[in-house]
């Protein structure tokens, strides 16, 4: 098969490296691309956004299948325009990515279908959200309606913060379009995870569990970011009893929701979580692969994964039964210095031929400049590695992170630091 795969991040080099090894692939393109993806797939220099110039593509290399990275493009309907054209692609239609395109939408979807979430008010006026947030308890969350790219969502911790950050995202508009509407959630307390399942509108296959660490700095401290670094399992906070908990408050609702809304939801669904003392409660729904956690569930995956896209763009998930290594995976992310805010691009990136045998470098952030790697983005590398318990696959994540170096860079510390949980392999 000839498989096109769209984005430049991380989360699509894992993909193509993952269907790299897949025995049914003849060939991967993928634009635009970055340079490790460019050691596996064929660079195809078309921007995403540019959903003419890639059907034409596909139509003229005759691509069997086309998988989405990015959210954008889904919200912006690429996969009516190649459904439309007799084309196979992977991901939700723009319809059904309004669960991620639109906090406020979701937030309705869930409300409407019991699915446990926070307490929250929408706003298409600053004035009326300023009024809302008077009197409330803090802290609260205040997030941004449409695509922020990880980063519309700001905890304030008091009324003075909660008014800055309506008007920065509503009158401002510090994400642009994406602040037009507003939503504020009552804040949750608990553990936070992130969970995959593969859709295909009236079956589900639910994989294994991730965290994220969101912060830029040690401790959760500084801002939001598109993610620092994952790990997986997180056998210890998803439990098999909070697992059964997941399927009966969360996924088997969203799929009788589904039906019962006239959604044909078919793609990844990447609900993160909240593990409250209540319960499970979902903080988010994404509608793709989430990055950096595809980085981390790709290195567990025992098997094809075309195989499993391939089910669920023709609704046979009810058939498959994927299997997973019990390895631990932890992937750490080298950012820019001064991401997610300002950073300076362009910078020489060395060390990347010392890494041992048991990590995985994946790029996001980069692009060959002769025959040098240098940076291109905030989040610019993904260091992962596995082994058969947490501390090895860290240890192992972390030594590897220590011989790659450029200018400012900056990398959490404590990514996957297991705070005194005990992480029972026997629960994989």
């Amino acid at each position: 098969m000839k498989i096109l795969v769209l984005g430049s991040g991380g989360r699509e080099h894992a993909i193509v490296w993952k269907l790299r090894q897949s025995p049914r692939v003849q060939s991967i393109f993928c634009a635009p691309g970055n340079a490790g993806i460019a050691d596996l797939a064929t660079i195809v220099p078309l921007l995403v956004s540019d959903h003419a110039a890639l059907l034409q593509f596909v139509q003229e290399e005759q691509i069997d299948l086309t998988i989405v990275g990015p959210d954008e493009a889904l919200a912006a309907g690429i996969v009516d325009l190649f459904q439309a054209d007799g084309q196979k692609i992977f991901g939700p239609t723009q319809s059904a990515a309004r669960l991620e395109s639109s906090k406020i939408f979701a937030k309705e979807f869930m409300e409407r279908h019991g699915i446990p979430t926070a307490h929250s008010g929408s706003f298409s006026e600053s004035i009326e959200a300023q009024s809302f947030c008077r009197g409330k308890t803090y802290p609260l969350v205040i997030k941004a309606d449409g695509l922020a790219l990880g980063k519309g969502v700001i905890i304030a911790q008091n009324p003075w913060e909660a008014a800055l950050a309506i008007h920065e995202i509503m009158d401002a508009r510090k994400f642009g379009e994406a602040g037009k509407r507003l939503l504020i959630e009552e804040f949750l307390s608990g553990e936070e995870c992130s969970i995959h399942a593969l859709v295909d509108g009236k079956n589900y296959q639910l994989w294994p569990s991730a965290q994220d660490h969101k912060r830029a700095l040690d401790g959760n401290l500084g801002l939001n970011t598109g993610g620092m670094g994952t790990f997986s399992p997180v056998s210890g906070l998803v439990t098999p009893a909070m697992e059964s908990r997941i399927h009966r408050e969360i996924l088997q609702p969203f799929i009788d929701g589904l039906a019962k809304d006239n959604i044909d939801y078919r793609g990844m669904l990447f609900p993160g979580l909240m593990v409250t003392a209540d319960g499970p409660k979902v903080l988010e729904f994404n509608c793709r692969f989430g990055d950096p956690e595809t980085q981390v569930l790709l290195a567990r995956l025992d098997g094809d994964l075309l195989e499993l896209l391939e089910a669920t763009i023709d609704r046979r998930l009810a058939d498959t039964r994927p299997q997973w290594k019990p390895d631990v995976a932890v992937c750490v992310i080298l950012a820019s210095g001064g991401y997610p805010e300002k950073y300076t691009s362009g910078l020489v990136i060395t060390g990347l031929n010392e890494v041992p045998v048991g990590a995985t470098v994946f790029h996001a952030g980069t692009r060959r400049d002769g025959d040098q790697i240098v940076t291109a983005g905030g989040r610019v590398l993904g260091v992962m590695a596995t082994a058969p318990d947490l501390f090895e696959a860290r240890s192992k994540a972390y030594e590897a992170v220590d011989l790659i170096e450029f200018e400012g860079r900056h990398c959490r510390r404590d990514i996957a630091a297991t705070d005194g949980r005990d992480y029972d392999r026997s629960t994989l």
